[in-house]
C-alpha cells in the first residue's frame, strides 16, 4: 500500500454532502477551494474530496442512496482578500449570492461572505481577524 499524507484542520474530521449534479458541484468547489488555496485531495466519477469535505452523488457507496439536503459549512480564510476571492469564485462557478463580503456582528473582526452552492447548501468563507495559529494544519501520514 502506498503511503498517503493528509492535512487536517482543527475540529471536524469530515463532512459529506450528497449532491444531485456531481459535475456542477465539482466546478463550484474546485473554484472555491482554489480561491481558498485548498487542494482537491481526490476524485472519482461519483465523488471528490478536499480536506474535511467529501462530496458525492446519491449513488455512491458512502451516500446509501440519500440526498442530504441543505447544510451550512464555513471555511476558514487567511484574510479579507481571500474571503472576497471565495465569493467571486463561488458566483462565477454556479453559486448564488447569500451574503456579500462584509464584517458581521458575530464578534469584532468577523469578516465573511456566503454563497449557495448548486444544491442550495449555504457555504461561507470567514476571516476571524488577526490571530496566530500554532501550525497551519495537522499532518497525518499512514
Amino acid at each position: 500500500m502506498e503511503t498517503q499524507e493528509l492535512h487536517r484542520g482543527r475540529l471536524i474530521d469530515h463532512i459529506q454532502l450528497v449532491v444531485r449534479d456531481i459535475e456542477a458541484s465539482r466546478r463550484f468547489y474546485t473554484a472555491v477551494f482554489e480561491a481558498l488555496q485548498v487542494p482537491i485531495g481526490g476524485s472519482g466519477d461519483d465523488h471528490f474530496w478536499a480536506d474535511e469535505l467529501f462530496v458525492s452523488t446519491a449513488d455512491s457507496q458512502a451516500a446509501q442512496g440519500e440526498l442530504t439536503g441543505r447544510h451550512h459549512l464555513a471555511f476558514q480564510a487567511r484574510d479579507r482578500a481571500m474571503v472576497e476571492a471565495f465569493h467571486r469564485a463561488a458566483l462565477a462557478h454556479g453559486g448564488r449570492d447569500h451574503g456579500a463580503p462584509a464584517e458581521r456582528s458575530y464578534h469584532p473582526g468577523y469578516y465573511a461572505a456566503f454563497a449557495l452552492d448548486p444544491d442550495g447548501n449555504n457555504i461561507e468563507a470567514v476571516y476571524h481577524g488577526e490571530a496566530e495559529r500554532s501550525a497551519p494544519s495537522v499532518k497525518i501520514v499512514f
